[in-house]
Order: C-alpha cells, then sequence, then structure tokens
C-alpha cells in the first residue's frame, strides 16, 4: 500500500490518542520510521501490523481499528490536498459512490503502479443501493463501511452501511447494501426542512 494509507493511521492515533500512543503502536508494530512517504509503496504487511498494534494498544478489534480509519481516511485526504479531485467524483453521496472507480483512475496517475479496488454501486429502492467492492486484498471490508460512513458525514446526508456478502467468509467479492437520506431542498422561503 501506498504511504499514503500508513500516514492517515498514524494521524488518526496522533489526533485522537497522542504521541505516547503513537510511539507505543510504533514499537509494537516493529516500524523503523516515524512518518511515511504518501507517494511511495510499502509492503502490506506493515499495514497490516499496524491495524494489529492499535489494536492491541486500544483493546479494540481490528474491524473496529479498519471502520475508524475509513472513516478517518475521508477527512485525512481531502484536508491532504485531495479535495478538489473529490468534489470532481459527485456532489451527492450516491452519485460519488457511482464515481469511486473513476476517481481511482485520476489518482493512479500520481501513484504509478496503483492497484486500487473496483467498486460498483447499483441502485436498489429509493435511498438504498449495493455497493460491490473487489479487491486483491483480502481484510480491508470493514475500511469499507468506515468510508462510507465518512462520506455520509462529507455530504451531511446519514447513512446506515451492512454487509451482505463477505469475501472472507467465501463469497466471490465483499457486498454492502448502503442506506441513506437525502438531504432535503429548502422550502421556497429559505427554511430547511430537517
Amino acid at each position: 500500500m501506498y504511504g499514503l494509507v500508513n500516514q492517515a493511521i498514524r494521524d488518526m492515533i496522533l489526533q485522537n490518542h497522542g504521541e505516547e500512543v503513537w510511539t507505543r503502536v510504533r514499537q509494537r508494530a516493529e516500524l523503523q520510521v516515524d512518518t511515511f512517504e504518501g507517494m511511495e509503496p510499502y509492503p502490506d504487511d506493515l499495514t497490516h501490523r499496524l491495524v494489529k498494534a492499535v489494536s492491541v494498544e486500544l483493546a479494540t478489534p481490528p474491524h473496529a481499528v479498519l471502520r475508524a480509519m475509513g472513516e478517518f481516511w475521508v477527512k485525512c485526504t481531502a484536508a491532504a490536498g485531495y479535495g478538489p479531485l473529490m468534489e470532481m467524483a459527485g456532489s451527492s453521496l450516491p452519485e460519488f459512490l457511482h464515481n469511486l472507480d473513476d476517481l481511482h483512475a485520476r489518482v493512479g496517475v500520481n501513484f504509478p503502479g496503483l492497484v486500487p479496488p473496483s467498486f460498483d454501486a447499483e441502485d436498489q429502492d429509493e435511498g438504498t443501493m449495493h455497493l460491490h467492492y473487489h479487491s486483491k486484498r483480502q481484510g480491508l471490508a470493514p475500511m469499507v463501511i468506515g468510508l462510507v460512513e465518512g462520506l455520509g458525514d462529507r455530504f451531511e446526508t446519514p447513512v446506515d452501511v451492512e454487509q451482505l456478502a463477505c469475501r472472507s467468509q467465501g463469497d466471490d467479492h465483499d457486498v454492502f447494501e448502503v442506506r441513506y437520506t437525502s438531504a432535503l431542498p429548502p422550502t421556497e422561503d429559505g427554511s430547511d426542512l430537517r
């Protein structure tokens, strides 16, 4: 994975738990470095060691660490200069989810050798879609849930995500049901209906 992911884990720990916890995580993960080069590739194993170390230090299951990481990732990448790129992907949660592969294609211009996951969003009933997630990497489905929840915050759209199919349980790929409440438009007098 690219250093941007590992750096985001570091930033999440520093922001939410402080330098002392980050130092213990680094030691537990047997890291020789304190920071990561965002545009440099790192072995996937290093990221997995980081998640495991955070899980042990915070007494939190790894899936909860990945989910929190997903939410933080949305805020972190926007703040790290990718906000305009994210804005190009859509102005609403469903539009953004439909354009995830296009977003990854644009990001790939800056990251040679990037092998991003692939997403396919299928509209279901009003306010519901199925998000199909294909990745060569195992075990990151909880991060996808956090990403969608973080995007819900970004678009001020209440969202609920449920995993319908799990690759880790033998399914071909992961599938999530995303239920969301579209933002209500203001009334003619300018007041908000919410």
